[in-house]
């Protein structure tokens, strides 16, 4: 019950973070958000809580911001992007349990879930591209997904990372088979 408690906590603050951080890096007029603000805390979500939260945050995340904020756009934006950090959330808690507790997998489960994020908001923007009869080229997808965010892919291989190995030292991550109630069981 505490784990679930810590928890749902953490993804709470995760997702708090999913709102603010987005005003904060909107004051740099270059790259406010080419940084993807957003899809930090959703990073962080997956490997502090798990494939689950990191689920239900991402995805969460920009409807409760278009519902407060009006930000993103709810449709195409909006929707794309659920999608996308729905996988980011959920991909990095996953690969992070299941792969051996190096500092290179921490990168590997990282760059996995942004390729993979990138790669579902592509085909859901195809997706709707195909029911609103808007183009969505291969071109579009590059340039989106990659070269627009490279700022953001930039910021959060550099960020991500050194806090994931930061907030374990700190004990708010647990490595599978070392936690207190495996040592009790």
């Amino acid at each position: 019950m505490k784990k679930t408690t810590k928890n749902l906590t953490l993804s709470g603050v995760c997702l708090a973070l999913c709102l603010v951080l987005p005003f904060l890096t909107g004051q740099i007029p270059e790259f406010g958000s080419a940084l993807c603000p957003m899809h930090i805390p959703v990073l962080l979500c997956g490997f502090l809580c798990g494939w689950q939260y990191g689920l239900a945050v991402g995805f969460i995340a920009p409807f409760l911001r278009f519902f407060l904020f009006q930000m993103p756009p709810l449709f195409p934006t909006g929707t794309a992007m659920a999608f996308e950090l729905a996988v980011y959330g959920s991909l990095t808690g996953a690969l992070y349990r299941k792969l051996p507790k190096k500092i290179i997998n921490i990168y590997i489960a990282l760059i996995s879930a942004m390729l993979a994020g990138r790669i579902m908001w592509g085909l859901v923007q195809l997706i709707i591209s195909g029911i609103t009869k808007n183009p969505f080229t291969f071109k579009a997808f590059l340039a989106g997904g990659f070269i627009t965010a490279l700022p953001g892919i930039v910021c959060h291989i550099l960020l991500i990372p050194p806090i994931v190995m930061a907030l374990k030292k700190a004990g708010l991550i647990e490595d599978e088979g070392t936690s207190k109630n495996h040592l009790a069981a």
